[in-house]
């Protein structure tokens, strides 16, 4: 069982925490919280929230107090005294790395001593833990990216790039869903959409990863990204958990 520490946030959140870095070994005490909280189905639980570290769980104050979420989470921890990574879903996702769609490229390159066609090589044969999402929907921190292509953020960011594109920065890789301002560097672009709004109702596609999914990426050529994201704006491109499906990412 891990060392952790159960926080107030608000009266209307708790937040569970199990260290103070990125690793997937916290990550797995992080999911599995998670996990056995849903399985339990604790009446007056809205929602937890997993990242890096840590478990916020929101509830209704008015449904279940406090002290008895505490010691119902304290309960779960000490009833599990080995945590199993639970095999989340596997994916493979296009991605171009051609130079007109991944402007830091080059300067990647320059900064690790590699080539571009290494770094794209590095880059695409890693299989990626998804530890989060944040920032915005359907945005996923996935991990961890090769120690030879660690770099700091850019000095300078970027107030705005297409949705789709491919970065990195420190240790973290993603796929940004959405034209946002971005801080770290640019290495190509995905024609996939990660984030599909719900319905008013609530329901509907949302986010396409989720925290404790794989990805790996799966290099394509420009061609290939044109047609992929001429499909994807029709709303025809159709992607599947390689673990649930067989056959191309897309």
């Amino acid at each position: 069982m891990s060392e952790y520490k159960v926080l107030t946030a608000g009266d209307t959140a708790l937040v569970v925490e199990f260290g103070d870095r990125v690793d997937r070994k916290l990550s797995t005490f992080v999911l599995a919280l998670a996990r056995r909280l849903d399985e339990s189905h604790v009446e007056g639980i809205v929602e937890t929230v997993p990242t890096y570290r840590s478990l916020m769980v929101h509830y209704d104050p008015l449904v279940i107090g406090t002290d008895a979420l505490v010691a119902r989470i304290v309960a779960l921890m000490e009833d599990s005294r080995t945590v199993v990574e639970q095999a989340g879903r596997e994916w493979r996702l296009p991605a171009c790395y051609d130079a007109e769609l991944a402007p830091d490229l080059a300067d990647v390159a320059a900064r690790t001593g590699l080539t571009p066609t290494q770094v794209i090589e590095r880059h695409s044969a890693v299989s990626y833990h998804v530890y989060m999402l944040g920032f915005m929907p359907g945005l996923a921190y996935m991990g961890d990216v090769p120690p030879e292509l660690v770099l700091a953020r850019r000095e300078t960011p970027r107030l705005k790039i297409p949705a789709g594109t491919l970065a990195i920065g420190t240790t973290m890789t993603c796929i940004f869903p959405r034209e946002s301002p971005c801080g770290i560097h640019l290495i190509g672009r995905s024609p996939v959409t990660l984030w599909r709004p719900q319905t008013k109702a609530g329901t509907g596609p949302g986010a396409l990863l989720a925290p404790g999914d794989k990805v790996v990426f799966a290099p394509i050529s420009l061609r290939e990204y044109h047609d992929l994201a001429a499909r994807a704006a029709a709303g025809v491109l159709e992607v599947e958990p390689v673990n649930a499906w067989t056959g191309a990412a897309a």
